[in-house]
């Protein structure tokens, strides 16, 4: 049977489903250049207009996978991966990986950079003195065996037809679609080869969907997916109407992330960082405690292997920002809320964040939330610390927590970080 894009567009915007067939030629067709941007455009309008059922997502998915290499990672010990939609201070993969390493499982973490008002892993690390991103093939395989660990950039042979419709969904206003949403996030997934994947799906003001019902919906579809290509898959949600830890940038959460490995660091972190190591770990079928590896200081030692296999030094200086502004409470009372949409904005607008892709961005920029939602506090008591290399850009930063925090006579209920968990 032969296929025209118009079509296909013409079958998604009549609210038809999608056959299998069209499925696999629009997409194939797209990542070799025979149907333009223009249609494309149209057809992921279609597809946010009119959605797609499960099955439809799982095709896509699968033709999405199927436009580019797809890894086999024989490393001699389970494989198992987490993916993050993206929030406010969310360092959980760097303390993640190590931990899950030492406790037995091999980790594939293949990740990206921010945008916007979430950080992005690769920032993050890069902010570690000789660190780099892009690895091999090769080079990954011999690192999960070596190491058991792997923190870097997606090889350009992985799903390149997602990188392609990505980018255009950016500029398109067609990101808020969960069929594509969970199809991007899954075909980088099952391309890059793992067993079994975990999924912290991020709800509340600083995550990507906002609503409890739009992140379940997400998660739902993400396990749907990870079902059908024969992952064992579970998707976590996990509030994220407060900024995770204290620190929130790139260097700062590096730091914060050690803290954490060294047997330190915020509760709500080691609490999250515990309960995804020890999903992934079920998941991989491995038993093991990640809070007694964690306390034993072995991940930190697989920590400090993985950032040195990458040309990284663990024992390194991190930058420091060349200048600081604190923000001091206005009155006596409870830190009643802290926004972190709010503190989002302000590291982006700091430099921690980037507006394009291609924007830099400032390694020792960000904010540090010297006071959480629950704490006492006093008059002239500092509750942000703002770091940034540009102090132009103070002004902004501040302006977008304005409203972002709130202080009253009595505490705030205590809010639980994790809200469901899903098994497929």
């Amino acid at each position: 049977m032969t296929h025209t894009a118009v079509d296909v567009i013409r079958a998604k915007r009549d609210g038809d489903r999608l056959t299998d067939a069209q499925i696999d030629w629009v997409v194939d067709a797209y990542t070799r250049g025979d149907v333009a941007d223009e249609q494309m455009s149209a057809l992921a309008m279609a597809i946010y207009l009119n959605g797609m059922d499960a099955s439809e997502t799982a095709r896509w998915t699968r033709a999405m996978v199927d436009s580019g290499e797809r890894l086999t990672l024989d490393v001699g010990r389970p494989t198992v991966d987490k993916h993050s939609t993206g929030g406010v201070g969310d360092k959980i993969t760097l303390p993640l990986a190590p931990l899950v390493a030492a406790c037995g499982a091999a980790v594939p973490q293949l990740s990206g950079r921010g945008l916007g008002h979430t950080g992005g892993t690769l920032d993050k690390l890069e902010s570690i003195p000789g660190w780099r991103a892009q690895l091999s093939v090769d080079e990954v395989v011999s690192q999960l065996r070596s190491v058991g660990a792997v923190v870097c950039a997606a090889t350009s042979g992985l799903a390149p037809a997602d990188k392609k419709l990505y980018a255009l969904r950016d500029v398109t206003g067609t990101v808020e679609s969960i069929p594509l949403i969970a199809s991007s996030i899954m075909s980088k997934k099952i391309a890059e080869g793992a067993e079994a994947l975990v999924l912290d799906v991020k709800v509340g003001s600083g995550a990507f969907m906002k609503s409890p019902e739009r992140a379940r919906a997400l998660a739902q579809a993400l396990v749907a997916i990870g079902v059908d290509h024969g992952l064992r898959v579970s998707a976590l949600l996990t509030d994220m109407s407060v900024p995770l830890g204290r620190a929130v940038g790139n260097a700062v959460e590096v730091a914060e992330s050690v803290e954490v490995l060294r047997g330190g660091g915020p509760a709500d972190v080691v609490e999250l960082t515990v309960a995804l190591a020890e999903e992934m770990l079920s998941r991989a079928g491995v038993t093991a405690s990640p809070r007694e590896v964690l306390a034993s200081g072995a991940a930190y030692e697989t920590w400090a292997r993985m950032i040195r296999a990458q040309g990284g030094d663990p024992d390194a200086p991190l930058p420091e920002a060349a200048h600081k502004h604190v923000v001091t409470a206005e009155e006596d009372g409870y830190l009643t809320e802290l926004d972190a949409y709010a503190v989002g904005v302000a590291a982006w607008r700091l430099g921690a964040g980037r507006a394009r892709k291609e924007d830099p961005v400032q390694a020792a920029a960000g904010v540090l939330c010297l006071a959480k939602p629950g704490d006492e506090v006093t008059r002239g008591q500092p509750l942000l610390e703002l770091r940034t290399d540009t102090p132009a850009a103070i002004p902004a930063a501040l302006a977008s927590l304005a409203g972002g925090y709130g202080i009253g006579d009595t505490p705030p209920p205590p809010r639980p970080l994790l809200l469901d968990t899903l098994r497929g």
